[in-house]
């Protein structure tokens, strides 16, 4: 089945292009929301929890935003990746497309939308201090399993979305858990011992908690936790391209 994606360079190219300019289109600021969300649920989260926390987080906005971007990236790409083939049935249709093209450019077109976010980041930490690391160069390591794990995942549900329309508001409860278990705005250590262990065996925050170690904490991200995530993220996408391989062929009848 992807045997063929170095040919398909081109097409993956003009699919995550329609998807930004179609996102776009009829907005007044355009790209600019993709600055402006990040930011304005950083301000509104940093108003909110920073008091609380403030003696337990160093630099309250940069923790947040590291998680945030992380889970925003995960949950959109996921999503997107999951509507991708039914989203574009009347393509499929009308001419033949590789149905797996689609679900990699909505996980591209999120990627994209995730390295402008970056921005924020980094003006983030400008504004209030934070000092740039070497180890920031490491947070390419998370990055690319968080990516790897968005393909398998978004292979699986775009396959189940097909087949089962109720996957999608079941995800949509699974993520909101996802969120809270992710430790995006509170500290792990005030959690009890035996829940923490429950939410360490959650990717998405395997990648956050690296992903603050190399960015904010300037340390190198702990081998463990990186390994845990490339295991996790590697057997979700074989088993992503097993399970659309299978059903490739019956896709398009259920459409």
């Amino acid at each position: 089945m992807f045997d063929t994606f170095a040919e398909k360079k081109f097409l993956l190219k003009e699919l995550v292009k329609k998807d930004l300019f179609a996102k776009y289109k009829d907005s007044a600021l355009g790209v600019i929301w993709s600055f402006l969300n990040p930011l304005l649920i950083m301000i509104v989260f940093t108003a909110i929890f920073s008091a609380i926390f403030s003696k337990q987080i160093e630099n309250f906005p940069v923790y947040f935003l590291c998680g945030r971007l992380v889970y925003d990236f995960f949950n959109s790409g996921t999503k997107t990746a999951m509507r991708s083939i039914k989203r574009n049935a009347s393509l499929l249709k009308k001419i033949y497309i590789p149905k797996h093209m689609f679900t990699v450019s909505a996980v591209c077109y999120e990627f994209v939308n995730f390295l402008i976010s970056f921005v924020i980041l980094f003006g983030v930490m400008i504004v209030t201090g934070a000092p740039f690391h070497p180890t920031m160069i490491y947070a390419i390591i998370p990055i690319t399993l968080l990516v790897i794990l968005i393909f398998g995942v978004g292979l699986i549900l775009a396959v189940c979305n097909t087949y089962f329309t109720d996957i999608g508001h079941l995800y949509n409860v699974f993520t909101m858990l996802l969120m809270y278990s992710s430790a995006l705005f509170y500290p792990m250590e005030i959690v009890p011992a035996t829940v923490q262990r429950i939410f360490t065996l959650n990717p998405v925050y395997s990648a956050i908690a690296c992903m603050r170690e190399c960015m904010a904490y300037g340390i190198v991200p702990n081998i463990a936790r990186l390994s845990y995530l490339a295991a996790f993220a590697f057997t979700v996408f074989f088993v992503g391209i097993l399970l659309f391989s299978i059903y490739d062929k019956r896709l398009a009848l259920e459409i």
